[in-house]
């Protein structure tokens, strides 16, 4: 009657902690039945010299004053990032899991691994004594160590397992030793007073660890057998249960042949407990595993966009509805559930990943990057860059991403180039200069020392610049489409420094002044030699395409947690920095890139929809861009000189896709062009073609053509303000 006694035993403190019988009388029983109970936990993996310590009063008022109930934690689950078509991006997790309710898992693998595990399940508590006696027996006469754990000590073992945050804690939970079988066996008592058979038998099935990286039946059936659980055959269910025993010895993608054998022990037990007849056992034996992967990659590398996914996981890592601090949002990240979705359209992801690899190798010494941003949501649709992620510099893979912002990519960015003229003209329309405004723009000036004044009221220096586009009498139209230099600074005179700069900031673009180390608030400001990325660029561009608003890149519309409910929908955070007919002006200066006579259309990048554009080659050829546009979509487009750590170098005498670059072929039109019409010729398909609105003004006439041209030549510094001042020879 001993086992009677120490059930009563383990009963009396489920009792006492119920409101029932005393601690005392709980102590008193288990003092009595310390020895057996000792025996009974200890032989299964114990020396049987170390029994006596189940049976010294330390040990037993240890497990009378454990806590009943073990902590209730959910599984840690995949939490997935779908595009906005719904396809599957990427994968995030800490354990590739995701429960599946014990109705969606077959029958088969139900019963396959109650056969192999415990095949009393059913019958017993949470301690099989007939189990166990059998483990104590067999390990005592073959000197070997037999597991007599039931499912519920195993899934009480993986919890804790799972719930330990330290090394001592992984260590306790993991360590043979008479406290941890004693431990797990009181939380057993427990588990099993709280929960039912099926409750069991389901935790189980989704917590398991079943090797090679799945965690859970629903990961172990997709990934081994490419089917859900529900779908798990007879065969296939034998596989997977009997992987529980040791997942890494009878891996089936590393040892074939020892996970046959395992999988046929599974079917001999099941044939021998009568769930099978003996001849479907023989039959099944006799068959190949006839796995069929599917993998789960973990994280952004092998995404069809890499970058897009980079910067939806590190834009989740700054948004504190997901959690206090960093750690706190990772962590939801990876054992969540959560279902991201994103606002990355795949079709025109692949069109910029084909349009960045087919332009510049990831062996040049040069980085290609486009970024895609639809006008008026802010909704990102796609980044690429020509570095595939990885860490093998020498094949020119990185994990630096050269498509966004410093605090989203470890970039510190690239000079625009002229490209930043567009915040001179936004200045200038909102300070009421006309379209018409015109200035003689000889081939080289001198500004004066005092001629600008910075956001504090500081003078600057002298700045020396010149053309690469000619000389004559230009206004807006002209001036900027033929992208005149002198024009801009006097423009940017009239408009006023400052102005300009609040016109950029408003924009999105970030202008770091902190001199004397940085300053950026200098006369040359508008032909852009601040550091920035084609995100922030594409962004910047979109709020004239919208009509007048900026609205800030996201790259995310919702989140919805594991059981499908909303977290967070991101609505469009934009406002109104210019008016529509500012913005309508711009828009109808710039389509005259893409039409006949401009750049762009001369080097084949007008599309059949309407469009508008900008070049931008900054000085000393560091970089060069093309900003194009429609009513519907941005892409900005950069080539930039760069070493194998991502610093800037010039352009000029690298070889960019087996092509030599000079210093005149290292131009916005030239080579970010091409590359955004490759991008761009697709994509215009996916898009309603919607036309530009008409500006307030009639466009002036042409005024007398430019006179002379001198080709490339490099503007002169303006008395130490500005080492970078930068010249657009497009």
């Amino acid at each position: 009657m001993a086992w009677e006694d120490f059930r009563d035993a383990l009963q009396a403190r489920v009792q006492d902690e119920q409101g029932g019988r005393s601690k005392a009388s709980a102590i008193a029983a288990m003092g009595r039945l310390s020895i057996l109970a000792g025996i009974l936990v200890a032989a299964l993996l114990i020396p049987a010299t170390t029994f006596v310590a189940v049976t010294s009063n330390n040990v037993a008022d240890e497990f009378i004053d454990m806590p009943l109930a073990l902590k209730q934690t959910p599984n840690p689950q995949t939490s997935r990032v779908l595009a906005s078509d719904g396809s599957l991006i990427a994968y995030f997790y800490q354990e590739n899991r995701e429960d599946v309710p014990l109705d969606k898992i077959s029958d088969e693998m139900q019963e396959a691994m109650v056969s192999i595990e415990d095949s009393r399940f059913f019958e017993h508590g949470a301690l099989d004594l007939q189990g166990t006696l059998r483990a104590l027996v067999n390990n005592a006469s073959e000197g070997s160590t037999q597991g007599g754990s039931t499912l519920t000590q195993q899934l009480v073992k993986m919890i804790l397992v799972q719930q330990a945050t330290s090394k001592e804690e992984i260590r306790a939970a993991t360590k043979k030793s008479v406290a941890r079988k004693v431990r797990e066996l009181k939380y057993a008592i427990g588990y099993e007073q709280n929960h039912s058979k099926n409750e069991i038998l389901e935790r189980y099935l989704n917590t398991a660890y079943f090797g090679d990286g799945a965690y859970g039946i629903n990961s172990a059936a997709y990934h081994y057998f490419s089917v859900s659980p529900d779908k798990l055959s007879l065969k296939q269910s034998a596989t997977i249960a009997g992987l529980v025993k040791n997942p890494v010895e009878y891996d089936p993608r590393v040892y074939p042949e020892r996970a046959l054998q395992r999988r046929n022990t599974v079917l001999a037990v099941m044939a021998r407990q009568g769930k099978i007849a003996p001849s479907k056992s023989q039959e099944l034996q006799s068959e190949p595993l006839d796995l069929k992967i599917t993998k789960f990659p973990n994280g952004c590398v092998t995404s069809v966009g890499s970058f897009s996914c980079d910067y939806i996981r590190d834009y989740l890592l700054t948004d504190k509805d997901l959690g206090k601090n960093v750690e706190d949002r990772e962590a939801k990240l990876k054992r969540g559930g959560l279902t991201i979705k994103s606002t990355v359209d795949v079709r025109m992801q692949n069109a910029i990943n084909d349009a960045v690899t087919s332009s510049v190798r990831p062996s040049d010494r040069a980085i290609g990057s486009l970024a895609l941003v639809e006008p008026g949501t802010g909704n990102v649709r796609g980044l690429a860059q020509s570095r595939p992620m990885g860490n093998k510099k020498k094949k020119g893979e990185s994990y630096i991403n050269f498509s966004v912002p410093p605090e989203f990519g470890d970039s510190a960015g690239f000079q625009a180039g002229s490209t930043f003229k567009i915040f001179t003209l936004v200045a200038a329309l909102k300070k009421g200069i006309p379209v018409s405004k015109s200035y003689n723009s000889p081939q080289s000036m001198t500004m004066p020392a005092g001629t600008y004044r910075d956001c504090k009221g500081n003078s600057t220096g002298t700045w020396n610049l010149s053309n690469s586009t000619g000389s004559g009498n230009f206004n807006m139209y002209t001036g900027t489409r033929t992208s005149v230099n002198t024009y801009f600074a006097q423009l940017e005179r009239d408009a006023g420094l400052c102005n300009t700069i609040k016109a950029a900031e408003a924009m999105g673009i970030t202008v770091p002044y902190d001199p004397p180390k940085v300053n950026n608030q200098v006369p040359s400001f508008t032909l852009g030699p601040v550091d920035t990325n084609t995100l922030d660029m594409a962004a910047a561009y979109a709020t004239t395409a919208s009509g007048g608003k900026y609205c800030k890149p996201t790259p995310i519309s919702e989140i919805l947690d594991a059981e499908g409910e909303t977290i967070k929908k991101y609505q469009p955070q934009c406002k109104r920095v210019m008016s529509k007919n500012d913005a309508a002006q711009i828009n109808d200066i710039l389509k005259g890139l893409q039409q006949p006579g401009g750049f762009g259309y001369s080097n084949g990048t007008a599309l059949n929809i309407p469009s508008a554009a900008k070049t931008g080659t900054t000085n000393d050829n560091m970089a060069v861009w093309y900003m194009g546009y429609t009513p519907d979509l941005v892409a900005a487009s950069m080539i930039a000189g760069a070493d194998k750590n991502g610093q800037p170098i010039p352009l000029s005498g690298q070889t960019i896709d087996g092509q030599y670059i000079t210093s005149e072929g290292a131009a916005g039109s030239a080579l970010a062009g091409p590359m955004w019409k490759e991008a761009m010729g697709t994509i215009q398909e996916y898009l309603p073609g919607h036309n530009f609105a008409s500006p307030p003004h009639s466009k002036p006439a042409p005024p007398p053509r430019a006179s002379g041209g001198s080709g490339n030549s490099d503007n002169g510094n303006s008395s130490g303000d500005d080492d970078d001042d930068d010249d657009d020879d497009d």
